[in-house]
């Protein structure tokens, strides 16, 4: 068995092969609405394990039916244990982006980074996973049998893949999520995530002939949002955007109808309770205005269950043995780790990219990290069999 510094600079030698994997793979633009654009960046992905890693031992598609497809992939081991390597390729960026978007940019200190639509969150990892098994395979190591779980709508809350993704989790020994780092540190903690959809409904009148006679669901949509925005408690952790609002008919129309998407982020199921229960408590000042909220709580939290504590302390040995140290982190965002810890399953996730601004203009990785986080993943690979 290669030890771990050779596996290391072995990721070093080959870097600029995962970069330009990494490149090609942004250059498929996967906005998670655009579905032709989603097929190609899935059967490219697809392309590049076959080419990483050979043929499969065994391949499953999950048809998309309005959503981006899933697939996954399995690949026979060498040594115990079955393990899940679980990414998405889908992005919160329309198609079109990657032309606006420079590919290098350079870093506030100098340090150089790699831009682009998806590069962080989270096409860095995907392309990553995928080497970590060539050069676990590559390194003499006893490999557990992987399986490569590829979907195409987690940015929009995972309704095609979450069952695919819980049956397998459930049956393997554990999950890796491929998800990008906290600045290096994988990511043990996430917050639970709540999509309501909040319906004002008013009764629509002339507004210049008989304004009085309407009951204007914008007013009342207003007052609701500015209610529900007090309810959030940053301290406790739980967040609350409304990130959308549509309604009306026209400028001289009282509005009769209004609707808005609120986006709810909660660090524990009693927060989730206690929010529950206070937006259904929200009046607006007009009776003849309705309110009626969709309550949808797509992601439940994530902590660190005593099923993935072993997984932590084995990657914080395997990044010792590369020289360096690996803390972990809670974040405000959620994953489909979060699907997988909720049922009790061990799972880790943040072991992709190292790099910033997720969903946001400037989006970057730092491309001297990619071997080391490359190394990280094929090292675990490599010694899963201890804890197995």
């Amino acid at each position: 068995m290669t030890p771990a510094p050779d596996l290391l600079t072995r990721a070093h030698a080959v870097s600029a092969e995962i970069i330009d994997d990494i490149r090609t793979l942004v250059s498929h633009e996967t906005g998670s609405y655009d579905l032709p654009k989603l097929a190609v960046g899935l059967d490219f992905l697809q392309d590049l394990a076959l080419r990483r890693l050979g043929a499969p031992e065994h391949q499953r598609y999950l048809p998309g039916s309005g959503h981006g497809a899933a697939a996954t992939l399995t690949y026979a081991g060498t040594g115990p244990g079955h393990v899940a390597l679980l990414g998405h390729y889908d992005t919160v960026w329309p198609t079109g982006t990657l032309d606006r978007w420079p590919a290098a940019q350079p870093g506030d200190t100098g340090r150089q980074r790699l831009g682009g639509p998806g590069i962080f969150d989270m096409k860095t990892g995907l392309a990553q996973g995928i080497w970590a098994l060539k050069l676990a395979r590559e390194s003499g190591a006893q490999t557990p049998a992987v399986t490569f779980v590829f979907t195409g709508d987690e940015e929009i809350g995972s309704p095609l893949s979450r069952p695919l993704i819980e049956e397998v989790a459930k049956s393997v020994d554990l999950t890796l999520v491929l998800e990008p780092s906290a600045g290096g540190a994988v990511k043990t903690g996430r917050k639970g995530t709540g999509i309501f959809t909040v319906t004002a409904t008013g009764v629509e009148s002339h507004a210049g002939l008989a304004p009085g006679d309407g009951a204007s669901a914008i007013l009342a949509l207003a007052e609701f949002v500015v209610a529900a925005a007090a309810v959030a408690d940053p301290a406790a952790g739980t967040t609350i955007n409304t990130g959308l609002i549509s309604g009306g008919t026209g400028s001289n129309v009282v509005a009769g109808q209004a609707t808005a998407s609120v986006d709810i982020r909660v660090r524990d199921q009693a927060e989730q309770q206690r929010v529950d229960a206070a937006l259904a408590a929200i009046t607006v000042s007009d009776p003849r205005a309705r309110i009626t909220i969709a309550h949808h709580w797509n992601r439940p939290p994530m902590t660190l269950n005593s099923a993935s504590v072993p997984l932590l302390r084995l990657a914080q040995s395997v990044a010792r043995d590369h020289g360096r140290e690996l803390g972990h982190a809670a974040v405000g965002g959620a994953s489909d780790a979060n699907f997988i810890a909720a049922l009790g399953l061990p799972v880790l996730c943040g072991l992709g990219a190292v790099g910033g601004n997720a969903h946001a203009a400037g989006e970057f990785i730092y491309p001297d990290t990619v071997a080391p986080q490359t190394a990280l993943v094929a090292g675990m690979l490599g010694r899963l069999g201890s804890i197995l």
